[in-house]
């Protein structure tokens, strides 16, 4: 069998793409339905939930160390790009968002974020808008401040304040 591609130590905060990102509190191991696994056990403090990940499935399920200090910057470079929104129905561009926000790349969680962001001057989001903005914003958050060593409302902050700036000019150029 190939060495493991992956491999988490208890401590690592990962992230799972689903939900975000979890820390590993221990490995465990079961014996399950007559076979021995070997299980990474994640908590996710934000939601209160724990996950038991098989070892041997992390890389499959798309499981991942915190991204890299250049994936972070390009992120933040995304947000501060012009927004991008498709002339399509709604419900055909929520399910595209849902899907980038749920793929765990932290480049398309901060696309999501930059095309759904309204500065306070601009008309109001409807409710699932605003609902997709949060989970994305969120999630974009989470990681951020696991990787700065800081807490979701101060990277949330600093998000935001990023957006806030690039924001008028894209919304002046429009009117």
């Amino acid at each position: 069998m190939a060495a493991k591609a992956l491999s988490f130590v208890v401590g690592d905060y990962v992230v799972y793409p689903k939900h975000g990102v979890g820390r590993v509190i221990e490995l465990q191991k079961q014996e399950i339905a007559g076979t021995s696994l070997e299980l990474y056990v994640l908590r996710f403090e934000k939601e209160r939930m724990t996950l038991r990940v098989p070892t041997n499935k992390a890389e499959s399920v798309g499981m991942r160390k915190l991204s890299s200090d250049k994936t972070l910057r390009e992120a933040l470079d995304t947000l501060k790009g012009k927004p991008k929104v498709k002339r399509t129905m709604w419900s055909r561009r929520a399910q595209e968002y849902e899907a980038k926000i749920n793929s765990g790349d932290l480049v398309s969680i901060a696309e999501v974020v930059r095309d759904l962001f309204r500065p306070d001057d601009q008309p109001e989001q409807s409710y699932s808008e605003r609902q997709i903005f949060e989970a994305a914003s969120s999630r974009l958050a989470r990681e951020l401040a696991a990787m700065e060593k800081t807490d979701e409302p101060a990277a949330l902050k600093k998000i935001l304040d990023v957006l806030k700036v690039a924001a008028p000019q894209w919304y002046e150029k429009a009117e």
